[in-house]
């Protein structure tokens, strides 16, 4: 088996899990999912879900790939050999395909919208004018399509080329990039006349507005956010050395990952309240209110506009690409090593399973918009069946084997990395009970909770 690479510090590993993380579910899904689920209420839960149920999940999947150096698959099976637990490996090879079919959808309008800010801009667009060019680009055929071709085929030869240039380097330079966009964007949204009312939604909490579906909606984002239970993080630990700290880089990951989405959710909903959009709006809220955004701007200043509009589509580009190629990563990882395909091959294959079932996603907001599976679209099907369900189940059997079947000392020298870390007693203590019980518990009654909604 080829010798797997190693990120090359700790901020590359920072960096690298951080553009896992950090891309559309936090610019795209966090905003219309606070719309959605009653504002600062969720945002509540959201952060606690983060530190208490996310976190133990993602330090469960690094101990798993540092100590198996193997991807999802073969860590399952040289970690817990004989055993029924190599199904929870390919579980984790299927789902990342899934969510990847229709995440490069969303990828392909990032990149119609690039375009247009490349071409004729948003100069002078109303807000009935933006909303109708983001009804029509989804609704036709063709563009959205091609759009979700050419974002796989940019994931293709990337992962063709290897994984740790393209997303070290990647990662290094747009998450830094991506930040200072953010906030300046956040900036301007909250000074617009009427986004007074947008920050207000954020921060002043109805807990009336709390029910059993608010609570899964925010777990749901809270692993969809963090890349968890899919084998992604399992994927990326197996790159990280020894003597580097899994607890440190996860709790800086999560930490970025929940600020990057707050700062998203002040540059976005400030602005839907100042545009007049209703914050419910759904999956096309970013793409009706940055446009917008871009063409109050261009009424003053038109050239700032026009390059921050490029600027901030071609960083949400990149940020889609490097969480879409960790998902990418794993069913190519998992082909290479376990079926013994050859790089090019496996990238064709992953290539060609995500790219059919994304053209039903993609037609699902046109020719398919009528066929619904359990009262869904196809598009919001493999959404909610990848957030509600199968990242559920993939992060509680994950904490289940990091709690119940590996040795406890083989975790404490994970997360200690080998007694390097001077990580205390009772702080380990914390951690391995949020993993062996607190995660999987709250994790059994969330994923009740979605079955009975």
């Amino acid at each position: 088996m080829k010798e797997r690479e190693n990120f090359g510090s700790r901020f590359a590993v920072i960096m690298a899990f951080a553009g896992s993380a950090i891309g559309l579910g936090n610019i795209w899904r966090f905003p219309y999912m606070v719309g959605e689920n009653g504002g600062a209420a969720f945002i509540i839960i959201y952060l606690l879900s983060s530190f208490f149920l996310s976190l133990p999940i993602f330090l469960s999947e690094s101990v798993i790939g540092r100590r198996s150096h193997s991807n999802t698959f073969g860590a399952m099976e040289m970690l817990a050999p004989g055993t029924k637990w190599k199904w929870l490996g390919l579980l984790t090879v299927v789902s990342p395909l899934v969510i990847l079919s229709f995440y490069s959808v969303v990828g392909g309008w990032s990149l119609v919208y690039l375009f247009k800010a490349c071409s004729t801009g948003f100069t002078d667009s109303s807000m009935e004018e933006v909303s109708k060019v983001f009804g029509n680009v989804i609704s036709s055929v063709w563009p959205p399509l091609i759009f979700h071709t050419l974002f796989l085929l940019i994931c293709a030869v990337i992962i063709f080329f290897g994984v740790k240039s393209g997303i070290e380097k990647f990662s290094k330079i747009t998450m830094p990039l991506l930040f200072v966009l953010i906030v300046l964007i956040m900036i301007y949204s909250v000074n617009l006349p009427g986004a007074g009312a947008g920050v207000t939604y954020l921060v002043k909490p109805d807990f009336s507005k709390i029910t059993a579906s608010v609570v899964a909606a925010a777990v749901g984002q809270s692993f969809f956010s963090l890349s968890l239970g899919v084998g992604t993080i399992l994927t990326y630990s197996s790159y990280v050395r020894k003597d580097e700290n899994i607890l440190v880089s996860g709790i800086g990951t999560a930490s970025l990952d929940l600020l990057f989405a707050i700062l998203a959710g002040f540059a976005i909903m400030p602005a839907v309240f100042a545009a007049g959009i209703k914050p419910e709006a759904g999956p096309g809220l970013i793409f009706q209110t940055l446009p917008y955004i871009f063409s109050k701007m261009g009424e003053h200043l038109p050239v700032l506009s026009a390059s921050v509009a490029v600027l901030f589509f071609i960083t949400i580009l990149v940020a889609a690409l490097t969480s879409a190629i960790s998902m990418f990563e794993v069913g190519v990882a998992y082909l290479v090593e376990e079926r013994k395909f050859s790089r090019p091959a496996a990238t064709a294959v992953v290539f060609s399973l995500t790219w059919v079932l994304g053209i039903f996603c993609s037609l699902s907001f046109g020719p398919l918009k009528n066929f619904h599976i359990f009262g869904n679209t196809i598009f919001s099907f493999c959404d909610k069946l990848t957030s509600n369900f199968l990242m559920t189940f993939g992060g509680l059997l994950f904490t289940i084997f990091v709690g119940w079947k590996m040795p406890r000392r083989d975790v404490r020298d994970e997360i200690t990395s080998g007694g390097r870390s001077s990580l205390g007693v009772h702080t380990f203590n914390f951690v391995y009970f949020l993993i062996k019980y607190l995660a999987p518990a709250a994790i059994v009654l969330i994923f009740i909770s979605n079955l009975i909604l």
